[in-house]
């Protein structure tokens, strides 16, 4: 069994939630998750994923700005993440990943040394892992890239970040991508939004399900979530 479908010792529902720090998406869902938390009994369990992973074989194919973000700041979260939770394991991931996106996404630090210097500050953590932001040759690149492949391993290439897995009725893990929603739901809602999510994941035929919509995402309130 692995460390990710391992029943956690609190006896709750396991929730592994895959996130890159850099993905707007992936922090409203996971503050979701987190109003999920305080109304059902699961446990969210945290990993890095890294849209710069992701991307490496089509970098040539993006705009410049983008390859350039992916090419380098991109890399200065989820390495410092990485290293953080190598030296100091798991029960930081979760905390340091609120840390780094309340400066980076609430607070529209984005994706900065300083924002990620911060971050550490935040909650504790030595000052000295920012070192790893920049770090040419990442002592911890093989976690890095194991983390992120175990998560895209669950739902396939062509899809980002978050991904979510929960355990199923036969054992085995149901895994998707998202659901991108914004703003996060609180309450009863958040609770009505993961019952839903659980019950057309479960379906073993389901593949997708999407709407268009007739303006774009509200990132206004990323200056208000916490």
């Amino acid at each position: 069994m692995s460390e990710q479908t391992a029943q956690p010792s609190s006896g709750k529902t396991p929730v592994d939630f895959w996130f890159d720090p850099l993905c707007p998406w992936a922090w409203m869902t996971s503050r979701w998750v987190l109003e999920v938390e305080k109304v059902r009994d699961i446990e969210v369990r945290w990993h890095v994923m890294s849209l710069a992973v992701l991307n490496e074989p089509r970098l040539d194919q993006l705009p410049d700005d983008v390859r350039e973000r992916l090419s380098t700041t991109a890399w200065y979260p989820v390495r410092v993440v990485t290293a953080a939770r190598h030296k100091h394991g798991e029960d930081v991931v979760g905390p340091l990943y609120t840390a780094l996106g309340t400066r980076i996404h609430n607070n529209g630090e984005g994706l900065t040394k300083e924002a990620v210097a911060g971050a550490l500050a935040d909650v504790g953590l030595p000052a000295d892992l920012i070192d790893y932001a920049e770090q040419e040759d990442f002592e911890f690149d093989a976690e890095l890239r194991a983390s992120h492949k175990e998560g895209i391993d669950k739902v396939g290439q062509d899809v980002g970040t978050p991904v979510i897995a929960v355990p199923g009725a036969d054992g085995e893990q149901i895994a998707f991508f998202g659901p991108v929603v914004t703003p996060a739901p609180k309450g009863e809602e958040a609770a009505r939004l993961w019952d839903g999510t659980l019950a057309v994941a479960s379906v073993p035929g389901f593949y997708e399900i999407k709407r268009t919509r007739t303006k774009g995402p509200d990132f206004s309130n990323l200056h208000r979530e916490a």
